[in-house]
């Protein structure tokens, strides 16, 4: 799916893009994990990895960057939850190794461009 770029708001943020991306990666991947994980690392890691992009859409949808702030450090917090339960998924061998490194390689892209926003308000 292409972001059409004639829109307004959250969907023009890059850093959205990416993230919205990094969501969609991790629901992909986590359909090979273990059926018996489903409420366990499966949904941790799905839940962690689409609050990033959430978090920036709500506080893109705020009316001052003090709060559009606040929802951008929790999406920090879940990239960081994102990053662990990576680690954790390729430990138990629930991930390939060029899953890991393919996600983990979005993650860190999402960490740089969102911290930079964060940085920038």
């Amino acid at each position: 799916m292409k972001i059409d770029e004639t829109k307004k708001g959250y969907k023009k943020l890059l850093v959205w893009q990416k993230a919205d991306d990094l969501a969609f990666q991790v629901y992909l991947t986590t359909k090979r994990f273990p059926s018996d994980e489903l409420f366990g690392v499966t949904s941790q890691l799905r839940r962690s990895a689409l609050s990033v992009p959430t978090n920036i859409v709500e506080g893109s949808g705020r009316q001052n960057k003090g709060e559009l702030r606040q929802f951008l450090n929790i999406a920090l917090g879940s990239l960081s939850e994102v990053e662990y339960l990576l680690e954790f998924s390729l430990k138990l061998k629930y991930l390939q190794n060029e899953d890991y490194v393919r996600l983990e390689f979005i993650r860190s892209d999402v960490g740089g461009l969102l911290w930079n926003f964060y940085k920038a308000l």
